[in-house]
């Protein structure tokens, strides 16, 4: 970072802050909001993925993953129970 700034390079640091700002402190800093490590991951995974623009992808990934593991392994080379 020395480097850069005597250099005049830009380091970026306010778009990193309103970044972190945006997802994270927004959310994260809502009084009276207890979050858990696990909870806290799922939603500022979600508020990147909306902020990146990625949802829609991601969505569409997932919900084939869910459907795989729910479906197909449960029945093995289409094993299935009778009904």
């Amino acid at each position: 970072m020395f480097t850069a700034l005597t250099n005049g390079w830009p380091i970026a640091t306010g778009i990193i802050e309103g970044a972190c700002r945006h997802i994270v402190n927004d959310r994260m800093d809502t009084t009276g909001a207890r979050w858990g490590l696990h909870g806290a991951q799922a939603i500022l995974t979600l508020r990147a993925l909306v902020s990146n623009g990625d949802f829609n992808t991601y969505w569409h990934y997932h919900h084939n993953q869910e459907h795989h593991r729910v479906h197909h392994t449960q029945y093995r080379d289409s094993d299935q129970p009778a009904a």
